[in-house]
C-alpha cells in the first residue's frame, strides 16, 4: 500500500499518476481519516551506553466525534 503524495496534489479533486499511485487533496485525505478513524502508534527510547533513560509509548486514536459516537452505539447494540 503506497502513501499518497499530498504535497503536490490538486486542491479540488483526486487524480491518478502514471506509476499507479493516487494523488489526493489534503482535505480529501483528512475527510477519509476522520470518517473511518486511524490509530497511530509509536515508541521512543532514549538511552546512553545501552541504559534506557526514557521510554515513551504512544497510542492515539484519531476520528471524528460523530464516527466515534456511531461506533459506540453499534457496539452497545451488539452486547
Amino acid at each position: 500500500m503506497s502513501v499518497p503524495d499530498v504535497r503536490r496534489a490538486p486542491r479540488t479533486s483526486a487524480t491518478s499518476s502514471g506509476a499507479g499511485q493516487t494523488q489526493i487533496a489534503l482535505v480529501d485525505l483528512l475527510d477519509r481519516v476522520l470518517a473511518g478513524g486511524v490509530v497511530v502508534t509509536g515508541e521512543i527510547a532514549l538511552s546512553i551506553a545501552d541504559v534506557d533513560l526514557v521510554y515513551v509509548s504512544l497510542r492515539a486514536l484519531i476520528t471524528s466525534v460523530r464516527t466515534g459516537d456511531v461506533r459506540l452505539i453499534e457496539q452497545g447494540q451488539k452486547s
